[in-house]
């Protein structure tokens, strides 16, 4: 079995993102990356709404892996306000027809965790996660190897979904 799998490259992509919002500090890492005084393509923010935000994930399963979450930490759906909740929606659409524009995929995943049981990994403010998909995207790496290859940087991801975003 494989146990290690060495990306170099990698180093300077994590280092980046740590950099750009600080691990401490108060609130959620959602609060802290649309308080931070990074740019948005620091930051990997994508779009900005009145309740809601888009953002690259920063650890994606594949590239254009972006969410969609509230501005304010929203631990379940029944918290949200009725004008988070449409604009939460409003911006998956969005959000889906940005990676859709951007990557031309076969499919799409749209979905989110509520919970650490439910397997959030920011349990405590909800997100939507939004991911392009197509016909053997998922192979050996992940299964074998417990790794992702990654086609393209996070900046061109961003430019890519931001282009597609602004031009709906």
């Amino acid at each position: 079995m494989l146990e290690r799998l060495w990306a170099p490259w990698r180093s300077r992509y994590v280092s980046e993102i740590h950099a750009t919002v600080s691990e401490e500090g108060e609130g959620t890492l959602f609060e802290r990356i649309l308080a931070s005084e990074a740019s948005d393509e620091e930051t990997g923010i994508l779009w900005r709404g009145e309740t809601c935000f888009a953002v690259l994930n920063a650890y994606p399963y594949g590239s254009g892996h972006l969410m969609v979450a509230p501005n304010r930490a929203v631990a379940d759906l029944a918290d949200l306000t009725d004008a988070e909740s449409d604009e939460l929606w409003a911006a998956v659409r969005a959000a889906v027809a940005a990676i859709q524009e951007a990557y031309d995929p076969e499919g799409v995943n749209v979905g989110l965790n509520l919970g650490a049981a439910g397997g959030a990994g920011v349990p405590d403010h909800l997100h939507v996660h939004c991911l392009p998909r197509w016909r053997g995207d998922t192979n050996f790496m992940t299964t074998v190897a417990e790794a992702r290859v990654l086609p393209e940087p996070l900046a061109e991801s961003w430019s890519k979904l931001r282009n597609a975003w602004e031009a709906r």
